[in-house]
């Protein structure tokens, strides 16, 4: 038996002024793709064909021309590897697409196109993904992340490819069943690291237990997406169809129930209420821009309003931002300019600062700039800081500071157990937290918490 692996992965804000273009993307090939599938002893008697994974961190929309030429490629290669028994596909669920009001839609559909209807289509996704009917009519089997922030991943791509593999061994050919719910709220709302979503992700293995019951998921959605798919859902896979529906009613139901519990998962408020509030070492998550959701990372609201309360002429209190996109401020440093500009170089918005650093140390993809009591940390390209590796491998102690800033929503595992206090700010950006502000032309309607009412449909 043969089984090729591969996917596209991406998380795309409606409200970032940046395309996505095919240098954002970073492609997995050969052994490192079998890897990361988790191809091992399990997998005897399948031999299995790495075709390539396209991932980016999340920005904007996706140029058409590149996802048109990912689909083409990807293919391609799936017709050169034919036959094929199976199809392993490891997605994400969040591209957005000018001209395409359902990317991964497409995308799987041009799949079974080239494998054929008695091939087997396992897939892996992330619990932020948009999932529509023409997704769960065309894999036959569907697991997602059951974790955000995301530890799960490689267990998530297990399950899909166990799923696989029970198929292409004799067991009962599974498909996929959906369930829409009409709410959408952003990943900081919804986090599995409190109630009530860490309640309704640790119930869902008792779904996976059911008779004819595979795999259960419930799946977020997007917020920052004005996109015609933009909704959650729960999906799942199934050998008995009605079991399959029941498992699905029942975590819609649940999710629908708990609404109003959907909250921030740590304290959040506008940015001068946080500094006004300070009382000790302190994390804040600049959530507004955000590139691990899809925000361009430029903007500089944190270090002007930090200079603004004398920060930038204090060393005796320490800020450490990490870290701000300014490719220009960078390359500057690099010829020894005295002066650098800050903020919403790549379209970002918000301030634009004029510096002159007292200290300033280069690094691979970027520099370490100090002014008083501030050190800011500038990237050549947009990226986040999530893992205290990123800050040792600066030579940077986020436990010597008093402020540590980081561009996040919810705060990784990593910065999540330093003792430090931890705060989200309210800032603007293309993730903004403040959704109902947001343009909202395009998403279903009626859906919460954008609309209020006319849920009788689904109640």
């Amino acid at each position: 038996m043969r089984v090729a692996i591969g996917g596209i992965h991406t998380e795309c804000s409606t409200y970032s002024p940046l395309m996505q273009v095919a240098a954002d993307f970073t492609r997995t090939e050969g052994q490192a793709l079998l890897d990361m599938a988790g191809v091992g002893p399990d997998w005897h008697g399948v031999e299995a064909v790495p075709i390539f994974h396209d991932r980016s961190i999340p920005g904007g929309p996706v140029s058409p021309d590149l996802f048109a030429a990912q689909c083409d490629e990807f293919c391609d290669r799936l017709r050169a590897a034919l036959p094929l028994d199976g199809v392993l596909l490891i997605m994400h669920g969040a591209y957005f697409v000018p001209g395409f009001d359902d990317p991964e839609g497409h995308f799987v559909q041009r799949v079974r196109e080239v494998v054929g209807a008695r091939a087997v289509i396992s897939s892996a996704w992330d619990l932020h993904g948009q999932i529509t009917e023409t997704i769960v009519n065309t894999v036959d089997a569907f697991a997602a992340f059951r974790t955000a922030p995301h530890v799960d991943q490689p267990q998530t791509r297990a399950r899909a490819a166990r799923m696989l593999l029970d198929a292409l061994r004799g067991g009962p050919r599974p498909w996929v069943v959906r369930r829409a719910v009409p709410l959408l709220v952003s990943g900081e709302m919804s986090s599995t690291f409190v109630e009530p979503c860490q309640a309704l992700y640790a119930a869902l293995p008792d779904y996976d237990a059911k008779p004819g019951v595979c795999d259960a998921n419930l799946m977020i959605g997007y917020v920052w997406a004005d996109s015609p798919r933009a909704t959650a859902a729960a999906v799942v896979t199934c050998t008995d169809r009605a079991a399959g529906q029941a498992a699905a009613d029942a975590i819609a139901r649940a999710y629908w129930d708990v609404r109003e519990q959907l909250l921030p998962d740590m304290h959040s408020a506008p940015l001068e209420s946080l500094l006004d509030g300070l009382t000790g070492p302190t994390v804040l998550a600049d959530s507004g821009d955000n590139p691990t959701a899809g925000a361009v990372g430029d903007r500089a609201d944190v270090l002007a309003a930090l200079i603004a309360r004398g920060w930038g002429a204090d060393a005796s209190r320490r800020a450490l931002i990490v870290g701000i996109a300014a490719p220009g401020a960078v390359a500057a440093l690099r010829r020894g300019d005295p002066q650098i500009r800050v903020g919403g170089e790549l379209g970002g918005s918000g301030p634009q600062l004029e510096l002159i650093p007292d200290a300033i140390r280069l690094t691979e993809g970027g520099a370490v700039v100090t002014c008083g009591g501030i050190a800011c940390v500038l990237t050549e390209r947009r990226r986040p800081f999530h893992d205290l590796a990123d800050f040792a491998a600066l030579g940077l102690d986020p436990m010597r500071a008093d402020l540590v800033v980081v561009k996040s929503g919810y705060l990784s595992p990593d910065l999540r157990e330093l003792p430090l206090a931890q705060v989200m700010a309210l800032t603007d950006g293309a993730v903004s937290q403040d959704v109902l502000a947001l343009p909202n032309n395009h998403r279903p309607r009626p859906i919460w918490p954008f609309q209020r009412d006319g849920f009788a449909h689904f109640i």
